[in-house]
């Protein structure tokens, strides 16, 4: 796909987010927590110092999501078949995605205790 306009390769990317949403349901749980995240920081009117760490933060678990996604759709498609090397790195991804959480849940009590 070389060569193809910005706006093309943007809607690719779009169209990603798009699938991931509907075929992943921890992804909508994140979405939907960062989303809280963000009615929260409205209403305490927090610094946009925390703000910038919650995007950063958030964008990280989503990331992770994505990345989690597009690699177990890859991995199911050139192997159907269970096989414990695939189920390896499909652990290994959701650990990346555990520890952007666990990252994210650790900004969250930061936040409360100052």
């Amino acid at each position: 796909m070389k060569g193809q306009s910005f706006i093309r390769r943007l809607s690719f990317a779009s169209n990603g987010i798009r699938l991931a949403f509907h075929r992943e349901s921890s992804l909508r749980i994140h979405c939907l927590a960062g989303i809280t995240v963000g009615v929260i920081l409205l209403i305490t009117k927090s610094s946009a110092l925390w703000w910038a760490i919650a995007a950063i933060t958030i964008g990280l678990v989503i990331m992770s999501e994505l990345f989690n996604a597009a690699l177990e759709t890859l991995t199911d498609h050139l192997h159907p078949e269970q096989h414990p090397e695939i189920g390896a790195a499909k652990d290994i991804a959701a650990g990346a995605v555990l520890i952007a959480a666990l990252a994210a849940i650790l900004v969250a009590v930061i936040f409360i205790l100052y």
